[in-house]
């Protein structure tokens, strides 16, 4: 018998809602595309997991450390959260990741640049950098296209 998949997906684009603003990012292609391999979804949110509330003030990534945009440094939140995210991972022996483009979190290709002024700059999510450590791969919503091309690769496997 097959192996099902297990994908770690970011909460809110499943329709969650736990964005910094209370909201989400459902994805309903994402959605469509996961119901059609049949993967197992394990869900998390890393800032809930690192005691963050919903709604939060938003953070970005600058030098190294997160800061909210009231200033306060939040870094240690970020930490906990991306180590619980990994657990979960590991515990799930997920296949890969799909989480959140341009989160301070999650983001994979992209991030804001640290100054609130929505510009978006390469680099990674303090979760998917986690992840990526312990060669999780970590593809964003945005990456339909090559998402379809793995899991029609390890559903061959």
């Amino acid at each position: 018998m097959k192996k099902k998949i297990k994908v770690l997906i970011s909460a809110c684009l499943l329709g969650d809602n736990v964005k910094y603003s209370g909201g989400n990012n459902l994805t309903p292609k994402l959605v469509t595309l996961l119901e059609k391999y049949n993967v197992d979804i394990v869900k998390v949110c890393p800032e809930c997991f690192g005691g963050l509330p919903i709604p939060r003030v938003p953070s970005e990534i600058k030098e190294n450390k997160v800061f909210s945009k009231d200033n306060r440094d939040v870094t240690e939140e970020f930490l906990i959260g991306a180590e619980k995210t990994l657990k979960i991972a590991k515990e799930n022996d997920v296949n890969f990741a799909i989480l959140k483009e341009r989160s301070p979190s999650c983001g994979s290709t992209y991030i804001y640049d640290g100054n609130f002024s929505g510009k978006i700059i390469e680099g990674q999510g303090v979760a998917t950098r986690k992840l990526n450590e312990e060669n999780i791969i970590v593809f964003s919503e945005e990456n339909l296209e090559e998402i379809e091309k793995y899991l029609v690769e390890f559903t061959k496997n």
